[in-house]
């Protein structure tokens, strides 16, 4: 069984996948995990819950530097496999158009690897973490860049802790454009400026292709930004797993 790590500045989520099949997924804040043999605990734990099988193999992305070196630890000494590390020198189905390809951070990677070898074609992946990413993929396959931009939760407690009579509310589609209270006129400032923030960038990123781009939604708040966007074309919640799975195979 595969095991892939999608370490993020909020969560690490963990993909177990038997062949191209995903089986389960663990999400662990990743401010819980501050030792190797705690992640380690979390993943055996879970294996046994679930009755799944032993890891054989292991691929992670990881934009934390703090668990960088624990993935690799508890990979390697405490499962006895040697993971491999996402980053843009190895074998990839995509190309780089962009100066400094090692600074694409390792989870924008997999999701532009799984985006054309899903579409095939021109592709956006909007991915709603702590920031929100937009990483656009050519016609050809190659990575040409993105836009990064402040994460709507990120930004929503910011608010909320910088203004004193202010406070952090449920993120939904509220039922009006106009509050009728503190509470609603939050609601409705957050959730349409997170969709007309999105919808802008994508509008002016569409300009610059000759063929529309298939646009993909990610993270934790896709589900709920792509019911409001006119642009987003679907959401793929595990497209981070099978970018991760997909350069696994490129690669062992």
């Amino acid at each position: 069984m595969l095991l892939a790590i999608d370490a993020g500045n909020t969560n690490t989520v963990f993909g177990f996948f038997e062949d191209e099949n995903l089986r389960a997924t663990l999400r662990v804040a990743s401010s819980n995990l501050r030792t190797a043999d705690e992640i380690i605990l979390a993943v055996d734990q879970f294996l046994n819950f679930k009755k799944l099988p032993q890891i054989t193999a292991c691929i992670y992305a990881s934009v934390v530097p703090r668990l960088t070196p624990l993935l690799q630890k508890s990979s390697s000494e405490h499962l006895g496999v040697e993971p491999i590390a996402v980053s843009s020198t190895l074998k990839l189905n995509i190309t780089f158009d962009y100066p400094k390809p090692a600074e694409v951070g390792a989870d924008r990677i997999c999701n532009a690897a799984a985006a054309f070898d899903l579409v095939k074609g021109p592709a956006i992946v909007v991915d709603f973490g702590t920031a929100t990413n937009f990483d656009i993929v050519s016609a050809e396959g190659a990575y040409i860049g993105g836009v990064l931009a402040p994460g709507i939760e990120a930004a929503h407690a910011a608010l909320a802790q910088r203004a004193a009579q202010l406070f952090q509310v449920s993120f939904k589609a509220p039922r009006s454009i106009i509050g009728k209270s503190t509470e609603e006129a939050l609601q409705s400032g957050f959730y349409h400026g997170a969709v007309g923030q999105t919808d802008y960038i994508l509008a002016k990123l569409i300009t610059a292709f000759t063929q529309r781009p298939r646009i993909i939604a990610t993270g934790g708040l896709a589900r709920s930004i792509s019911a409001g966007s006119r642009l987003i074309d679907e959401v793929l919640p595990n497209i981070t797993l099978e970018g991760l799975r997909l350069i696994h195979s490129l690669n062992s």
